[in-house]
């Protein structure tokens, strides 16, 4: 006997995926205000009668076939992955060697950050490459998106090389889905993700019910295909992904775009990957020609340059490679018990705690200045490493002093202000010295078969470091 189950109605959170029997106007889970969308669940039929469900009866019945059983550890034998490269360095270093084959990538940045810019770029080398590309635009025709290739691929005659690239411009996944199977892609970009809808669901594009539905079939889609997946996926004021953080649990890759519109530097940060690292960075500059790769640190940093109070050199690590990060802050009169603390692409917890520490035991007064710290150029530095350098550019900027010219500085920070050494010291100090820094200030551990040429200013507590600024 088959016995249909009522659907059930709840309400799902958008901002951390919390489900809730009723609506209420704060989430318990995450404290966010109205972010509550109701939620249907497809009805569906279980076998069997009275309160038993089928899976019940299974656990209790005999032994039925199956065509999947569980495996012994040593028994289970490793699969090589197979990686497309993207054609380009920096996204393929991110991807940890470039997209695996049946995988499910999931990129998230803010409105005009480049990520079509990227993905359009990246889909025009593939396809240069004799790979079939479907590049599915949710939001721009089908003429934009050429417009856009005509932009990004100046040189005569590259636009009419790419007959394996195909557009198509759609927000219905079946059609899309269709699509995908008459062309036959290696990979599949959908940008984006929130645009795409199923008629069958009563819901609007981008809900709770439509994200949650269209990424499921689109998983599997790729899992039973092979190909590789692309989602474009937009993010809050808050700079989350938008959607249920479910969106983020189903795919296997979740990338980050970071950087400032306004500046030509960006930063693709890996936040998940089931293939790979997730401490990778990729470093692009914005020209009038598209995303350029900035294969190695070029800040344009000048070790000679006159020292200015509030600003520090250091060496910050980013997954494989170390990139030198210009520290800078600023103080000035503000009120006492209204202090304003503002950080950018610094993180604003661990700002707080130093200036508790320069002021317990560095003996700077605080408590009435307003203090803004930030990371040039559109880095984002957040690692220990950095907690002497930015002590150093907050207390230069408050004495109005500042460290001598070709000066890096590592170290990490205790509470009670001691200095500790940090990890991957050695990749540091050569980054540092490459790029004419031959200076290092901090608390460093060395091998004894560690050549280079510079020079060691040794500092063990924060009020010995304050004693360097002049």
């Amino acid at each position: 006997m088959v016995k249909t189950k009522k659907s059930r109605t709840h309400y799902v959170c958008r901002s951390c995926g919390g489900s809730q029997s009723q609506w209420i106007g704060k989430c318990p889970d995450c404290g966010t205000w109205d972010s509550l969308e109701r939620f249907t669940e497809a009805s569906v039929s279980s076998m069997g009668s009275g309160s038993a469900s089928g899976l019940v009866e299974l656990w209790t019945g005999d032994d039925q076939p199956s065509s999947v059983s569980a495996t012994p550890l040593p028994e289970i034998e490793s699969e090589s992955i197979s990686r497309k490269s993207t054609g380009i360095n920096e996204l393929d270093r991110v991807l940890g060697g470039g997209l695996v084959a049946g995988s499910v990538v999931l990129l998230g940045g803010e409105p005009g950050i480049g990520k079509s810019t990227i993905l359009l770029q990246a889909a025009g080398k593939m396809a240069g490459s004799n790979s079939t590309i479907l590049y599915v635009s949710s939001e721009e025709s089908a003429y934009q998106t050429r417009l856009r290739a005509e932009r990004l691929m100046p040189t005569e005659g590259q636009i009419d090389g790419l007959d394996s690239l195909y557009i198509l411009a759609d927000t219905n996944l079946a059609r899309i889905v269709e699509q995908a199977r008459k062309v036959k892609p290696s990979v599949m970009i959908i940008d984006s993700v929130q645009m795409i809808y199923k008629s069958d669901l009563d819901a609007s594009p981008g809900s709770v019910s439509q994200l949650r539905r269209c990424c499921t079939e689109l998983v599997y889609l790729a899992k039973v295909s092979g190909m590789t997946i692309v989602l474009v996926g937009h993010v809050t004021k808050d700079g989350q992904l938008a959607g249920p953080k479910l969106l983020e649990h189903l795919v296997d890759v979740v990338l980050s775009f970071e950087g400032d519109r306004h500046h030509g530097r960006r930063v693709v940060r890996g936040m998940k990957n089931r293939y790979g690292t997730t401490l990778e960075v990729g470093l692009f500059e914005m020209t009038g020609s598209g995303l350029k790769e900035i294969p190695q640190n070029t800040a344009l940093l000048d070790p000679n340059s006159k020292p200015q109070p509030g600003s520090v050199i250091c060496p910050a690590i980013y997954g494989s490679r170390c990139l030198l990060a210009e520290i800078q802050a600023l103080t000035a009169t503000g009120f006492l018990g209204a202090a304003k603390r503002r950080a950018s692409g610094i993180d604003p917890n661990r700002l707080a705690m130093l200036i508790a520490v320069l002021e317990k035991h560095g003996g700077l007064r605080l408590a009435d200045q307003d203090v803004f710290t930030s990371a040039v150029g559109g880095l984002r530095v957040v690692e220990p490493g950095a907690d002497l350098a930015l002590c150093l550019a907050i207390a230069g900027a408050h004495f109005g002093k500042s460290l001598k010219a070709g000066v890096s500085v590592i170290g990490e920070i205790g509470l009670g202000g001691e200095i500790r050494p940090v990890h991957q010291t050695a990749l540091r100090i050569k980054e540092s010295v490459r790029q004419g820094y031959r200076t290092v200030l901090g608390e460093i551990f060395l091998e004894d078969h560690f050549k280079a040429d510079f020079e060691h200013q040794k500092v063990v507590t924060i009020g010995q470091a304050l004693e360097m600024l002049q």
